[in-house]
């Protein structure tokens, strides 16, 4: 029997704006969660103002019983942020009621499905304040270049190179994918990824075996809302070690702080900080944050979790992450500090801008 493991997320409610959640709904969401026999075990933490929760379970990909489950929780949690006059309570369902899956109603999903190994590692990443596009190049050298994952060149099991399965995000009328191998088509991967707005990883296979090592939710908040109701925070799942990327790995490009879409209003850019697990946001509603979680899966039971960034080291590069943060600040809302009008789409900036197009005139030569 294979193992199933479940991670969706969603912003549910927030104390003092865009910064946690309360514990109440936290522990509302346990509750609904802790009673439900679909599921072997659970995971439950906080990334920012976003609720996570790890499922492991035999139920397969897309369970309409296991998303219903966490679509149940979120709307249980919502009640509690609504009774506490909690910011944004309820913000990431979109939808009225359960439709049958919850990718599409707004919250965040990234599954994996496999036969277990001798032993399971694996690794969860919950981002805050920013987009999927996120994770693009974490992936793209965690999976493809020897800089990081030295594995490429001395484990055999990873010779032949990984897959990617990457979504054009804005295509809304359904889902739009193309698959790519490394290493022969690394540059058109590249070509393809550095467009973080448009082309988003969704999974990694290795070509080794076949197996997927990487899902990642790829869901566009407003493509689905039909305007800007928040960023959209994604999720992702890893396996580790053997034919895939080791732990240290596959973390190694958060190193980077590169450069992500979101902070505040979801509007501009600023560098992804590594953070602790249950980490909240401050500065400028950021800056865009990822935490990310290490267990072992044993016949669908969990062990405790491990914080892959509460290490002095990443003290360090928090300090980096900072003072790129302070840099790109000042620049305030003139050129890259903000992003793109395709982006700026459904905000306010638009209205403005469709206001003042009329009092263009063309100026006629004497």
């Amino acid at each position: 029997m294979k193992t199933t493991l479940s991670l969706i997320k969603a912003d549910i409610g927030s104390i003092g704006g865009h910064v946690k959640p309360s514990n109440a709904v936290i522990e509302k969401v346990k509750e609904v969660i802790s009673k439900s026999n679909l599921i072997k075990d659970y995971f439950i933490f906080f990334t920012g103002d976003d609720i996570s929760i790890l499922m492991s379970h035999d139920k397969g990909k897309d369970s309409d019983k296991i998303h219903e489950l966490a679509w149940t929780a979120f709307i249980e949690g919502t009640k509690i942020a609504k009774k506490q006059g909690l910011y944004g309570a309820g913000q990431d369902l979109l939808k009225d009621s359960f439709s049958g899956n919850v990718k599409g109603m707004g919250p965040a999903v990234a599954e994996l499905e496999f036969k277990e190994r001798e032993n399971e590692p694996f690794v969860l990443f919950a981002a805050d304040k920013t987009d999927p596009g996120a994770y693009n190049l974490p992936l793209y050298l965690a999976f493809t270049d020897p800089m990081h994952c030295a594995g490429l060149m001395l484990s055999p099991k990873m010779h032949k190179g990984f897959k990617f399965t990457v979504m054009d995000v804005s295509y809304t009328e359904e889902d739009k994918l193309v698959e790519l191998n490394t290493p022969e088509e690394l540059y058109d991967l590249a070509a393809l990824l550095r467009e973080t707005d448009r082309y988003v990883v969704e999974s990694v296979h290795s070509r080794e075996n076949g197996e997927e090592a990487a899902s990642v939710s790829t869901t566009r908040l407003h493509n689905i809302a039909g305007k800007y109701v928040g960023k959209d925070d994604p999720v992702m799942l890893a396996r580790v070690q053997g034919e895939f990327p080791a732990t240290g790995e596959l973390i190694s490009p958060y190193t980077y702080t590169h450069f992500v879409a979101g902070f505040m209003r979801g509007s501009h850019v600023g560098p992804l900080m590594p953070v602790r697990m249950n980490a909240t946001v401050s500065f400028f509603d950021g800056p865009p944050i990822v935490s990310s979680i290490g267990f072992c899966v044993h016949e669908g039971k969990l062990t405790e979790p491990v914080d892959l960034f509460d290490h002095s080291f990443w003290d360090h590069i928090r300090t980096k992450a900072s003072e790129k943060a302070l840099h790109i600040r000042q620049q305030g809302f003139f050129g890259s500090a903000m992003l793109g009008m395709n982006e700026l789409e459904y905000g306010g900036i638009t209205e403005k801008l469709d206001k003042l197009h009329p009092r263009f005139k063309t100026r006629v030569k004497k």
